[in-house]
Parts: structure tokens; C-alpha cells; sequence
């Protein structure tokens, strides 16, 4: 799988039940684009019920904690989402790193808790607004990387990375094609430069307003190999046409 487009919905703090339709709809369509990996990551309260309910998709967790246990109210361990049905989870997003004060010793021990309990591993890169106006923006962004990739035997094999410029989450903004080549190709040699010839094969991900009528533009920029959706993941009918522009690149 880890030569084909990855298109991952990151459902965030939204989901009940009731949205399990939605994923089930995901699902069904999945079997029309063999040639998309398509994975979701509802709330902690949805994994297990979204692992029962689908069959051809990824489920994932949005974090974990990186103990395997203890007395963390209210986090979640990486073999408690294993356990859940999770197959990998997302570490590192800005809005953990900015809303929970998360170092990047922290997203890396998170990485490596969540590597040794089984389960693949996206891990969330990008720079803020004032970063990027000030020309900073490579060098934080490799910087993160450095600081947050995991190192373990096998470690590459199970990483993806997700640049997310922090000024483009949710806000609609997109930063030019120019910019995503540069950053991802940036993004690719510190990969090259951490693991090896290893390094080559781990694909990066765009993240940022991603929507169906930007998905083929920023997923036809060299080196971006899926996506990471925020909000229009959380319709099928919104998340599909992405996954479709992804496939129909791949033909």
C-alpha cells in the first residue's frame, strides 16, 4: 500500500454515532478506487464502532499518549486504540502542539509508543503564518522533523508525514503550488538525511483546506503522495470527490 495515494479525513472533535453513516458511504465507495489507500480517524469514542462498521478503510486514531498506561485521565494509550480496531494514528497535529504545549520530544515519544504497539504513524509538520512571512518556514518545518521522527527498526516502513501549514488549516487559504513543492521537496531530503534510501519511500502528505476543488492541483505537485482532510472529510460526498481526484492521478 505504500506506493499508492494516501487520503486520510481527520474528523477532529466531531462525530457521534449518527456519523457513522457517513464512514459507511466512504467505505462502500472505496471498492471504485482500489488504487487510493483511504483511511479515517474518528474521535476516540468512534474507533470501535467505525472499525465494525467498515470493511476496505483505514481507521485511526487523532493522537495518543505515550505511556502504554498509568494515571493520565483522560488520555488514550496507542495499544488502547490497537485494541479499539485502530490501524494507525495521527501525531503531532498543530493543534496539539499549540493547544496542549506539545514539544517535539513529545510527538516523537508518541511516534515511537505508537510504532511499538502496531500501528502506523502520520506524523504533522508545519509552520505558522509568522514563520512563513519571515522566511523561516523550511527550516522549522525540517526542524520538526528532526526533532519528532521516530527511530526504530522498520520505522520508515510505517511513517507518513503530513505538512500542514498552520495558517492554511481551516481557514481556506492554500499556499501556492510553488510553495508545497518547495516545502515537500525540502521535507523528502531531511527524510533522506534521517533514514537513508528509506527515507525516499515515505510519503508526505498535503494538509490544509484540502477540497474537491483543490485536491488534483495540490495532488499532482511532485512528492505529495495523498492528503490530510480536515473538515471536508466529514461528508462523503465532500471527502469522495477527493479521494476521486486522487485516483484519477494514479491511472
Amino acid at each position: 500500500m505504500a506506493g499508492l495515494p494516501y487520503i486520510v479525513g481527520n474528523w477532529k472533535m466531531n462525530g457521534t454515532r449518527a456519523m457513522l453513516n457517513e464512514a459507511r458511504a466512504i467505505d462502500r465507495s472505496a471498492q471504485r478506487f482500489p488504487k487510493v489507500q483511504v483511511g479515517l480517524a474518528p474521535p476516540s469514542t468512534l474507533i470501535f464502532r467505525m472499525r465494525d462498521a467498515v470493511e476496505l478503510i483505514g481507521v485511526g486514531g487523532q493522537d495518543c499518549h505515550a505511556k502504554e498506561n498509568g494515571a493520565y485521565t483522560g488520555d488514550v494509550s496507542a495499544p488502547m486504540l490497537k485494541d479499539a480496531g485502530a490501524d494507525f494514528t495521527i501525531v503531532g497535529h498543530s493543534e496539539r502542539r499549540e493547544y496542549h504545549g506539545e514539544s517535539d520530544a513529545d510527538v516523537n515519544a508518541k511516534a515511537q509508543a505508537a510504532l511499538s504497539a502496531g500501528l502506523a504513524v502520520i506524523l504533522c509538520v508545519g509552520e505558522t503564518e509568522a514563520q512563513r512571512d519571515a522566511g523561516d518556514a523550511e527550516g522549522v518545518v525540517t526542524a520538526q522533523l528532526e526533532g519528532s521522527c521516530p527511530i526504530a527498526d522498520g520505522a520508515p516502513e510505517k511513517l507518513s508525514v503530513a505538512y500542514e501549514p498552520v495558517w492554511a488549516i481551516g481557514t481556506g487559504r492554500v499556499p501556492s503550488v510553488a510553495d508545497v513543492a518547495a516545502m515537500h521537496k525540502a521535507i523528502r531530503a531531511k527524510l533522506v538525511a534521517i533514514y537513508g534510501d528509506a527515507g525516499a519511500e515515505v510519503r508526505i502528505l498535503y494538509g490544509g483546506s484540502v477540497k474537491a476543488d483543490n485536491a488534483a492541483e495540490l495532488l499532482a505537485v511532485p512528492d505529495v503522495g495523498g492528503a490530510l482532510v480536515g473538515g471536508a472529510s466529514l461528508t462523503a460526498e465532500s471527502f469522495l470527490a477527493i479521494v476521486g481526484a486522487a485516483a484519477s492521478l494514479a491511472e
